[in-house]
């Protein structure tokens, strides 16, 4: 049988169940059934996530328009609106500011102040912070001028014309210099209030936020007018404007810092950061001036000028020996702490700056010029007439008077110009030569030379050359008309017989101390022999008999317990307006001591109008008030010797 002709086998599979639900029996040859499985657990629910595909594209889309919109940003900044921030970013820029120094101390000999800086402010402001694109507004800087104007006390349109100027890049304006603490608290509040304001006022523009200050310091004179005339004062650009200020204004004024910062709005910015070069405090000045001296000599001149109703009178008081000056007093003054009240005309030192002719106080110098070329001494006779030819003028005394028998002392007593015309005659063979003989006297008293204080605007005076001296000047200059002096040369003249005959420069500061504290004394002054030891002593004698002896004309100087020398003076005076005579220069010069000299004190008087106008009537008084302090401040004792008696007249 062939495997096709095979019979079909059937293979057995698994037991069916019949009908009735049992298992069929397997047969031989069939598999055997299958076990059932053991009773299976449930199996846990799984959650299953979204396709994180779907999220990808969201994230990549929105990243997209996040930078989308920055490109978008970029090309507006950087092309479409460029022009507009990089004005924006003009105002967030590094700005340099000066750092003002402080300045110097003016002090008196003893340490006082006399003239000193407490601290200010600059007010200031940024001009493009006021303009309409900025505020919103288009009357920004005016409304910000009505506010400030009546705060800092100026004209309300010059502050608007500031805060909108032609150069619209300027960014900074002084608005006021040096104001108090105090008004800058007042700008400061208003400013805080308009900002506060504005944040719940729409409406309301904070016009002051462009309004800033700048540290800086204000002058100050604790005394008022004390000295004022030597002080001088500051002006508003913070510079010397007169008198010591002005002169040492570059050892007062210091060395200027500088600051440099970022600034937002005009604000500094405190986290970028800045460089700053600091200011170098100026140098403190002493002066020689003692203050209660100087107190004492303006209180005694202003009220004579005051009583004498007269144009001005200075007081000056040297030491004799050293050549420094203790006071320099005018009248009238002024107050530089409020100059907007002070007289343009009383704001300078008229003691060194006023030219005049001395009078009779300048018989001194002839006096000495005589004695010292040996040809005469205090007791030579003098026969004085009432009057004198010379040239083509008669010359005349004060007072009319018959033929005066005076000694050469009385002739200064009495203060004789025809008695010093016939002194000084004697000085040469001829008038030419005595001429000559006087004028270099003269000069080397200083006349016709600055003094040596370098002082602003102090006079020479006026001496021609003895060659170009008129017919009237020839007889005129030796009793002190038709030569000009200042109030500090007649001082000088005084301290330098008083002196031994030495003349010391006149100096009016001891010395500077600078910012570290070291101190550094002033030049010695220069030292020039004018007439012999033993000339200055006959002088200071002769000087005795004006104030001493009854005929002298200085009898109101006299100080109980002390011997003064002293010399009145009464000089026509020129109208510095009009160019001709028309009153009176009144004057009393002297030292005290006589016989050992301490002081010099000086008065001139200009044209007083009521009462007397003979120096020893109304300088003498302030003489001797001012010399009386001055001995008592510097505890000078009396002296304990009888003053000299010369002889004043003699019997023909």
């Amino acid at each position: 049988m062939t495997d096709r002709e095979a019979p079909h086998r059937r293979v057995p599979g698994p037991a069916r169940p019949d009908r009735s639900g049992s298992a069929r029996r397997p047969g031989p040859g069939a598999r055997p059934a299958r076990r059932p499985a053991p009773p299976r657990s449930p199996a846990p629910r799984v959650i299953r996530l979204g396709s994180p595909r779907p999220r990808l594209r969201m994230v990549g889309l929105a990243l997209t328009l996040v930078l989308l919109v920055f490109v978008v940003r970029l090309l507006q900044v950087q092309a479409v609106d460029a022009s507009a921030y990089a004005a924006k970013a003009e105002r967030n820029r590094y700005v340099v500011h000066t750092l003002a120094a402080q300045r110097g101390e003016i002090t008196d000999r003893t340490g006082v102040a006399l003239a000193t800086s407490v601290d200010a402010y600059d007010i200031t402001a940024d001009p493009t912070l006021f303009t309409p694109e900025q505020l919103k507004v288009d009357d920004g800087p005016e409304q910000a001028a009505a506010l400030l104007a009546p705060i800092l006390g100026q004209d309300q349109a010059e502050l608007a014309r500031k805060l909108r100027p032609e150069d619209k890049k300027l960014r900074y304006v002084k608005l006021a210099g040096r104001q108090t603490p105090q008004v800058w608290k007042q700008i400061k509040d208003l400013r805080t209030a308009l900002a506060a304001k504005a944040e719940t006022d729409k409406s309301t523009v904070n016009v002051l936020a462009g309004v800033l200050a700048e540290p800086s310091s204000k002058r100050v004179y604790p005394n008022g007018d004390l000295a004022a005339g030597i002080l001088g004062w500051v002006n508003a650009e913070g510079k010397g404007g007169g008198g010591i200020e002005q002169q040492l204004n570059g050892q007062l004024a210091g060395e200027d810092g500088k600051i440099r910062y970022a600034q937002s709005g005009g604000h500094q910015v405190p986290t970028v950061g800045s460089t700053e070069t600091p200011a170098v405090p100026g140098s403190d000045i002493e002066l020689t001036i003692d203050r209660d001296i100087q107190w004492a000599a303006q209180n005694a001149i202003a009220e004579q000028v005051k009583e004498s109703k007269a144009d001005r009178g200075y007081v000056i008081v040297q030491d004799t020996a050293t050549g420094e000056i203790l006071a320099m007093a005018n009248s009238p003054g002024f107050d530089p702490n409020d100059l907007t009240t002070a007289d343009a005309t009383a704001m300078g030192n008229a003691a060194v700056q006023d030219a005049y002719e001395p009078g009779s106080t300048a018989k001194v110098m002839s006096m000495a010029a005589v004695l010292e070329e040996n040809v005469a001494t205090p007791a030579t006779h003098v026969v004085v007439p009432n009057r004198l030819h010379r040239g083509d003028r008669l010359f005349r005394d004060d007072i009319d008077h018959e033929t005066w028998y005076l000694t050469l002392n009385g002739v200064l007593a009495k203060s004789s110009n025809i008695g010093t015309i016939l002194a000084t005659g004697q000085l040469g063979k001829n008038q030419a030569e005595a001429n000559r003989v006087l004028y270099e006297y003269l000069r080397k008293f200083g006349i016709g030379s600055y003094t040596g204080l370098g002082f602003p605007g102090e006079t020479k005076g006026i001496l021609a050359s003895p060659d170009t001296w008129s017919t009237s000047q020839q007889y005129t200059i030796p009793f002190g008309q038709g030569v000009s002096i200042n109030a500090m040369q007649a001082a000088s003249v005084y301290s330098t017989i008083a002196n031994g005959g030495v003349r010391v420069e006149p100096s009016l500061v001891r010395g500077t101390q600078g910012p570290d504290g070291v101190f550094t004394p002033a030049p010695k002054p220069e030292e020039t022999r004018v007439v012999s030891e033993k000339t200055a002593r006959t002088l200071a004698r002769m000087l005795e008999s004006v104030v001493d002896d009854e005929e002298g004309t200085g009898t109101k100087a006299r100080i109980p317990g002390y011997r003064v020398a002293g010399k009145t003076g009464t000089a026509n005076r020129v109208d510095p307006a009009t160019g001709k005579y028309r009153g009176y220069t009144s004057s009393f010069a002297g030292f005290a001591p006589a016989d050992k000299p301490r002081v010099t004190v000086y008065c001139a008087i200009q044209n007083a109008t009521k009462g007397s106008y003979f120096g020893g009537q109304i300088c003498g008084p302030v003489y001797k008030k001012v010399m009386e302090f001055a001995l008592k401040t510097l505890q000078v004792p009396p002296t304990g010797t009888p003053p000299a008696k010369l002889p004043v007249t003699f019997k023909p």
